[in-house]
C-alpha cells in the first residue's frame, strides 16, 4: 500500500519549547473547520487512526498529514505567521516541507525501528495485567502481542488488509509517565517487524499528541523470524 504524506517542520528566531499536545492545540484552535486536525465532529470524538499527527522532535515542531490529512496540510500550512505553545509565542521564519509517496505494509524482510517518542502501548486494563506478569519472558511476550495488535489496528484504520502474519520482536524499557494527570506506562527502545512503517508515524495510543513515533534504522534482515 502507498501512503501519501505531507511533513511540515517549523523554525523560529529562537528555540521552540513546548509539547506535541500544545502544537496540536494550536492547529485545532486556529483551523476548527478541519476535523482531520483535531478528530472532533461537533462535540463528538472521531475514533480512528489520526491522519494528522503532531510531534516535537529535538525541539522542532513537526506535523505529518497522511492521505486526506496531507491534503488538509497543503491548504493551511502557511496560513499563519506565528504559533502559540503554552504561554510562549514564536514567530515562524522557516517552513520545511516534504511530500512523499511511501510504502506501508507487510514485507518479506525484517525492518528495525526505534521509538523517537515514548510508546503509549497499554490501556488501563493491560497496564494492570502487565504488572501481574512474572519475569521478563512473560512481559516481553505480552508487549510483543500488543505491538502486533497496534500495527493491525493502524492498518485497518487506513484500509489496509494485512495479507499475512505479522512477526515482530521488541527490545524496550518501560517507565511511568503522566498523560492528562493520569498515571500511564510508556516504553522506549527498539523493535523489529516484517512490516514497513514510514518514518515518524505513530503507533499505539495518543499518536496525534506525539506518542509512539517510530523511525526506521538501517538494519534489516532478508529472512523472516
Amino acid at each position: 500500500m502507498i501512503l501519501h504524506t505531507f511533513t511540515l517542520t517549523l523554525g523560529s528566531t529562537r528555540p521552540i519549547l513546548g509539547s506535541a499536545q500544545e502544537l496540536r492545540g494550536f492547529f485545532a484552535t486556529k483551523f476548527t473547520e478541519y476535523t482531520e486536525l483535531h478528530q472532533h465532529d461537533a462535540d463528538k470524538f472521531i475514533y480512528r487512526y489520526p491522519v494528522v499527527q503532531y510531534k516535537m522532535i529535538d525541539n522542532t515542531p513537526m506535523v505529518i498529514g497522511i492521505n486526506e490529512g496531507a491534503e488538509v496540510l497543503k491548504q493551511i500550512y502557511d496560513e499563519y505567521e506565528e504559533i502559540r505553545l503554552g504561554a510562549n509565542t514564536y514567530q515562524i521564519v522557516e517552513r520545511g516541507i516534504s511530500l512523499k509517496d511511501e510504502e506501508f505494509g507487510i514485507s518479506e524482510k525484517i525492518h528495525s525501528y526505534e521509538f523517537v517518542t515514548p510508546w503509549l502501548a497499554l490501556n488501563q486494563e493491560n497496564y494492570r495485567k502487565f504488572y501481574t506478569l512474572k519475569g521478563k519472558v512473560e512481559r516481553d511476550e505480552f508487549v510483543r502481542k500488543i505491538l502486533i495488535g497496534n500495527i493491525i489496528s493502524m492498518s485497518k484504520s487506513m484500509g489496509y488488509d494485512v495479507p499475512g502474519q505479522i512477526k515482530c520482536d521488541a527490545n524496550v524499557h518501560f517507565k511511568k509517565d503522566r498523560l492528562k494527570d493520569v498515571s500511564v506506562m510508556t516504553f522506549t527502545g527498539k523493535f523489529y517487524a516484517n512490516f514497513i512503517i514510514p518514518d515518524y508515524l505513530g503507533i499505539g495510543k495518543s499518536v496525534s499528541r506525539g506518542f509512539g513515533a517510530v523511525r526506521q534504522l538501517s538494519f534489516n534482515k532478508d529472512r523472516i523470524m
